[in-house]
């Protein structure tokens, strides 16, 4: 291994964002490689840790900031590795994707500009656009409170200003309000921060478990859950995701999703880790329903959609969820497959969203009413939208099938075992995966199958994209087929650190 990877992971990205901003006239197109080059970097350094701590030790980087209360400690062990593995391949295959799609929203927003003005905004896009690798590293890799809140404020900046720039209806208000909503549940991560620190004297998680038993730690659970059920857009918390998911440029609908689905890294990391008893006593079964509410009201949310973005924007109400079913579980499997799904749903929703782009990018069309029988005209886009579809289902051989798999099976042992109620959510989850084929397959009988109209038949620019929109998409596609077939080395890493907990 090269010397401190896990802190050129988190400062490639942005060393290329400088760089742009500082060479984007010069530099002209040519901006998108600075960022696929610090991201294929970092992907390398990735799968080098991966392979590292599956034979050896975590790794362990110390960088003193301002004493030892906010020592900057950087932890890569067989959870934050690979996940951070697949959020920097989402990134890297959407710098790819993004190319012709913000060359559209350019023109679309901005009309026939100068060449100057042009290579300001489509700089200005890149630069933005490596600010989310920054965020979800950081956040993966800190083993600090301060620094963990830092990246999780790092992550609303470029969501904002991509928004306002490249987004669609009211984007300066939609910008707003995600904004909104992300600084006031960073708010309730400061106030459990500075809780922890009044009582351990550090903001180290480590210290954290020091509050173990103690009547502070169910307060500081409080406020850390306050930050991740609004991230996740658990109800009564969603109301924000289906106005922003809908509306902000779909080339970073995936880094949207990561960015809610976070959460849940941060909760294993942050409470179940140190707080395990306190945290199953007082917690688990009331988020448990609240996933269960969650996964329920989103579906329904789903059916009733007929614009294309904003059907995927509930979606991602209802498979959050899932994550956060499996996790609040606290059973061993229930947790890796928790987490396991969450890899799975950030790949799916990659693809879904930005199928769901090159559609309205080609047609232009949102309603989903509107579409039909596309699939004679788009075959490698119907193939996309219906594999998104099937890793959201859970349909082998995608990753989210062997996820669902394990997480039910964590879930009905903890039922059986230890509380009923529990088995009485795991029955009705199981049974909502049920909602999720319907709205889903629904989905892909409308759009893609069917008449199709005659005015769509006649366009000849209706075709499928450029190949390097739908090749990232289909890497993500083989990723998860990899996934599902060979689940084994990420659940081993998973493993080695889960199995440590007292469950």
């Amino acid at each position: 291994m090269l010397s401190h990877p896990l802190l050129q992971i988190i400062i490639a990205p942005p060393l290329a964002a400088l760089a742009i901003m500082l060479f984007r006239q010069k530099l002209g197109r040519k901006v998108n490689w600075f960022a696929r080059g610090s991201l294929i970097y970092s992907t390398l350094l990735l799968l080098g840790g991966c392979i590292h701590v599956s034979s050896s030790a975590p790794l362990l980087e110390s960088y003193p900031f301002a004493g030892p209360a906010i020592t900057f400690n950087l932890l890569g062990d067989g959870i934050s590795l690979p996940v951070a593995l697949i959020i920097n391949l989402l990134c890297m295959a959407l710098s790819f994707y993004a190319d012709h799609y913000i060359e559209h929203r350019i023109e679309a927003i901005y009309g026939d500009v100068d060449e100057y003005t042009w290579k300001c905004h489509y700089g200005r896009f890149y630069a933005l656009f490596l600010l989310f690798p920054t965020g979800f590293m950081g956040v993966c890799f800190s083993a600090n409170l301060v620094a963990m809140y830092f990246f999780l404020e790092i992550l609303p900046l470029p969501l904002y200003f991509i928004m306002a720039f490249f987004g669609y209806v009211d984007r300066v208000r939609v910008a707003l309000i995600c904004l909104m909503w992300a600084v006031i549940g960073a708010g309730f991560f400061l106030v459990g921060s500075v809780m922890v620190y009044y009582h351990t004297g550090s903001f180290a998680i480590s210290s954290i478990v020091q509050l173990s038993g103690q009547p502070a730690a169910f307060w500081i659970i409080i406020m850390f859950m306050m930050t991740i059920m609004a991230k996740m857009a658990v109800v009564p918390f969603q109301v924000w995701m289906p106005w922003v998911h809908a509306e902000h440029p779909t080339c970073i609908a995936g880094l949207l999703a990561v960015y809610a689905n976070i959460a849940v890294y941060v909760m294993l990391r942050v409470l179940i880790f140190p707080l395990t008893a306190d945290f199953s006593r007082f917690f688990s079964f009331p988020l448990m329903l609240l996933a269960l509410i969650t996964m329920v009201y989103g579906a329904l949310l789903t059916l009733g959609q007929t614009d294309i973005k904003r059907f995927a924007a509930c979606s991602t109400i209802s498979q959050l969820a899932y994550s956060l079913l499996g996790v609040a579980s606290m059973s061993q499997a229930g947790i890796e497959g928790g987490m396991y799904f969450f890899l799975g749903h950030i790949m799916g929703k990659t693809i879904l969203f930005s199928t769901a782009g090159i559609l309205v990018y080609t047609t232009g069309i949102r309603d989903m009413r509107r579409l039909g029988g596309l699939a004679r005209k788009m075959p490698i886009t119907t193939a996309l939208w219906i594999m998104g579809a099937m890793m959201l289902s859970g349909f082998p051989p995608m990753s989210s099938f062997p996820a669902e798999w394990v997480m039910f099976t964590g879930i009905f042992k903890s039922g059986i075992n230890a509380m009923p109620g529990k088995l009485v959510i795991a029955i009705a989850g199981a049974a909502a995966i049920t909602l999720s084929v319907v709205y889903c397959f629904r989905s892909v009988k409308i759009i893609f199958y069917g008449p199709l109209d005659p005015v769509l038949a006649a366009d000849d620019h209706i075709k499928d994209p450029p190949l390097s929109m739908s090749l990232p998409l289909l890497l993500i596609a083989a990723v998860s087929i990899a996934m599902g077939l060979f689940p084994q080395p990420v659940f081993a890493l998973f493993h080695q650190v889960i199995s440590t907990l007292a469950l």
